[in-house]
C-alpha cells in the first residue's frame, strides 16, 4: 500500500493530508520536509501517549527534532474545556513555542480540536500539525480547520477556524482502537455517503462490517471521506453555506451529547449515527424522501453495531422539549431559527430552517420507543 495525498487547496493556507501506513514512524521526515528543523511541542492524552508518543518522539529525533516536549492531558470529551485550554496555552508559552514553530496534535478529535485552538490563539497564530489517531479524527475533525472547546451550554461553541499545516493519517494506529471507538468513528464515514455520495454508501453497506480487518478498504474509506470533506472545505471554508452539510446528524447528536454530559454514555460518532437516522426519519415525515430511506440508514448502523435510536442510549434523558432547547444552542442557528440538514434521499442532503415543530417532536418521540 502506498501513502496517498489529498491536497486541501486554500491558497496560502493550503496543506496536504497524507494517508497510509507507517506515517507516525515517518513523521519526523514528513514534518522537516516542509518546516525544516523548527521547534516542536506535542499535545496528547493519556491513552494515546501510552501507545504512540514514544514512536513519534523517536521519529522526530531521527530527523533532528530531539527536543520535543509533550503535555499529556486527560483523555475524554471533558478535556475540551477552558481549564485544559488554559493549561495547554500556558504550557506552550513555557516551552517558548514561537509563531514559526509547530504544535503537534497527537490524538483523536478532542486533542485535535483543543490543540488547534491553542495554536490559533497562541501569539495570534502558531502553525500546527494534526496526527489523528482515531478513525473519527482521520476522516473528519483533523481536516478543515475547525478548532475549539465545549461550553456547558453546547458543544464546540467556543473556537476558531485555524487550518493545520499538515495532516498525517496513519492507518496502522486504527488497529489500537477499541471496537467501540472504531465503530463510533465509522459514524462519520457513513455520514459522507449519506450527505452526498450514494455510491459510496452502497459500497459501505458491503465493505463496512469488515472494514477494521481490511487495511486496503480502510484506507479507501479514509481517503474518500477526506476527499469529500476537502472538496467542501475548499468551496466553503468558514461554513457560510455548503459546509453546513457536513453537520448531517450533528444538530440532534450534539444535543444528545450535551444531555448525557459529554460522557462515555454516548460517544460523538454514536450521537452522529443516531442523529443521521433522526434526520432521515424527519425527512420522511416531511415527505422529502421515501419511507425506505430511514429504514436503510438504521439497518446499516445496526449492522455496524452502532445505535440508531434515542432509546439505545443507556440511562435517563431529559424530555423532548429540553432536547429541542439544547438544539437551539447549535452553532448553525441563524436569527434564532434552528437549521437542520435533511435529505431528499441517500446522498442528497440539504440545509433548511423550515421544519414543522410537531413533526420534529413526533420524530423524537418515536425514537424513544
Amino acid at each position: 500500500m502506498t501513502i496517498e495525498t489529498v491536497h486541501v487547496d486554500l491558497g496560502e493556507r493550503a496543506y496536504d493530508v497524507r494517508i497510509g501506513r507507517g506515517l507516525i514512524a515517518r513523521a519526523g521526515e514528513e514534518i522537516t520536509a516542509f518546516a525544516g528543523r523548527r521547534r516542536v511541542a506535542i499535545l496528547t492524552d493519556e491513552n494515546v501517549a501510552a501507545l504512540h508518543l514514544d514512536s513519534l518522539r523517536a521519529s522526530l529525533a531521527a530527523s533532528g527534532l530531539a527536543d520535543a516536549p509533550a503535555l499529556v492531558l486527560p483523555a475524554g470529551e471533558a478535556t475540551k474545556c477552558w481549564a485544559q485550554l488554559g493549561h495547554a496555552v500556558e504550557w506552550l508559552i513555557e516551552q517558548r513555542i514561537e509563531r514559526k514553530d509547530l504544535v503537534i496534535a497527537l490524538g483523536g478529535g478532542v486533542i485535535g480540536d483543543l490543540a488547534g485552538f491553542a495554536a490559533a490563539i497562541l501569539r495570534r497564530g502558531v502553525r500546527f500539525v494534526q496526527i489523528p489517531t482515531s478513525l473519527l479524527a482521520q476522516v473528519d475533525s483533523s481536516v478543515g480547520g475547525k478548532t475549539g472547546i465545549n461550553s456547558p451550554q453546547g458543544k464546540n461553541l467556543i473556537g476558531s477556524f485555524h487550518q493545520p499545516a499538515l495532516v498525517l493519517a496513519d492507518i496502522d494506529v486504527l488497529g489500537t482502537l477499541t471496537p467501540r471507538d472504531f465503530r463510533a468513528g465509522y459514524g462519520e464515514v457513513a455520514k459522507y455517503g449519506l450527505l452526498g455520495d450514494e455510491n459510496f454508501f452502497d459500497w459501505l453497506e458491503t465493505a463496512g462490517p469488515e472494514l477494521s480487518a481490511d487495511p486496503v478498504a480502510l484506507q479507501r474509506a479514509v481517503r474518500h471521506s477526506v476527499q469529500m470533506k476537502a472538496g467542501i472545505v475548499q468551496r466553503d471554508e468558514t461554513e457560510q453555506g455548503e459546509r453546513a452539510l457536513l453537520n448531517l446528524g450533528h444538530t440532534f447528536g450534539h444535543a444528545l451529547e450535551s444531555a448525557t454530559g459529554y460522557s462515555d454514555r454516548l460517544l460523538h460518532g454514536e450521537g452522529v449515527a443516531i442523529g443521521c437516522t433522526l434526520a432521515f426519519d424527519l425527512s420522511a415525515r416531511m415527505g422529502l424522501c421515501s419511507q425506505e430511506a430511514p429504514s436503510r440508514v438504521a439497518a446499516h448502523f445496526a449492522a455496524m453495531g452502532l445505535p440508531s435510536r434515542i432509546s439505545d442510549i443507556p440511562g435517563d434523558l431529559p424530555d423532548d422539549e429540553t432536547l429541542i432547547a439544547l438544539m437551539g444552542q447549535d452553532k448553525k442557528v441563524q436569527d434564532g431559527k434552528l437549521r437542520f440538514i435533511l435529505a431528499r434521499g441517500i446522498g442528497q442532503a440539504f440545509v433548511t430552517d423550515e421544519v414543522n415543530p410537531d413533526l420534529l417532536r413526533g420524530t423524537l418521540a418515536q425514537s424513544r420507543r
